[in-house]
């Protein structure tokens, strides 16, 4: 059963199990419609994707997908070309994505994208883990790897949509079959790797981004 609850003016919509992309996708669409009305409050969505690569609208081509569309898909994953911003990541069970659907007070994207981050950052320092960002790349980085990803768009009305995707318990073998957000050199990681191999339980997780999400844009 999907769950939804209200911080201030911030609706939180938690979805059980593993979401296909393309429903993910869509429910984003009707919120973005529903919040340019007026017709609910912002709105951050948690969920976990079934196995799915995605390419943003940073890829000029299929590069960064390592073999190609039909070798990942013959490992069991989706291939989506999605609309937010970025290149080729992947979304998966472990992995805690937020969707926030937001009417910006002003279009200041920088601020935006730099608050997202400092959201992870908080999280992940309740685990004694000293993140922080990279000066070329967005996303939340520990020591030269990447623990978050960051994809957004931003529709009129200054709604937003996409958003984070946080690497908790994921399997980080798909990445190896891409080049994840088209950066070379850079290795991905995650809390349960960070923690020497605890697997932190994703509600947990999702409990304290929920109170930093709401520290910084409820």
């Amino acid at each position: 059963m999907e769950l939804e609850k209200r911080t201030s003016s911030l609706a939180v919509r938690r979805l059980p199990g593993l979401t296909p992309y393309l429903e993910g996708w869509e429910l984003q669409g009707g919120l973005v419609r529903l919040r340019k009305r007026g017709e609910v409050p912002d709105t951050l969505v948690l969920l976990e994707h079934s196995p799915v690569y995605t390419v943003g609208r940073s890829a000029k081509d299929a590069s960064n997908l390592g073999l190609g569309e039909e070798y990942l898909q013959s490992l069991g994953a989706e291939v989506f070309w999605s609309d937010r911003g970025g290149d080729a990541t992947f979304h998966g069970p472990g992995q805690l994505v937020g969707y926030p659907i937001l009417r910006l007070k002003e279009l200041d994207t920088h601020k935006y994208l730099r608050d997202l981050e400092e959201v992870i950052i908080l999280v992940l320092s309740d685990y004694g883990l000293r993140a922080g960002r990279h000066p070329a790349h967005t996303g939340v980085w520990i020591e030269g790897s990447k623990i978050a990803a960051i994809g957004v768009k931003f529709s009129s009305g200054r709604i937003t949509s996409h958003g984070f995707a946080l690497n908790v318990t994921t399997d980080l073998s798909w990445f190896n079959k891409i080049t994840p957000c088209g950066i070379e050199g850079h290795g991905v990681t995650s809390v349960a790797r960070e923690l020497g191999g605890v697997e932190v339980p994703l509600f947990e997780v999702e409990e304290k981004v929920i109170k930093y999400f709401k520290k910084l844009f409820g």
